[in-house]
């Protein structure tokens, strides 16, 4: 193993076949753990995402929690028109179809 400033490497000699190098940089790990916080409409889909939070009428997203729509659930963006309504998400295992402008109140990350 060889341990440097910018992480780690170590290479796994495997017999008969190619050596395998890994490399580890703490900088890029951190990056990828950065938690990135964005509205519903920017998710990608077919993705996981975590409920952070709704921000919109407390009436309707009275709605969106009866529905299961809390925070700390896992969902993910299953269909998307790219123009219009609606925008279909997967969540506790079931199907949901959501107005644009509900689901610009998710805060997911």
């Amino acid at each position: 193993m060889l341990l440097t400033t910018d992480g780690f490497s170590f290479i796994l000699p495997v017999p008969d076949q190619i050596e395998i190098h890994f490399h580890f940089d703490p900088h890029l790990a951190l990056i990828e753990r950065e938690e990135i916080h964005m509205s519903l409409l920017d998710a990608a889909q077919n993705r996981l995402y975590r409920i952070e939070s709704l921000e919109g009428p407390e009436t309707e997203c009275r709605r969106l929690l009866d529905l299961g729509l809390t925070p700390g659930e896992e969902m993910a963006v299953v269909q998307s028109v790219p123009f219009g309504d609606p925008l279909v998400v997967m969540v506790r295992g079931m199907r949901l179809a959501l107005r644009r402008r509900e689901a610009a109140w998710i805060r997911v990350q």
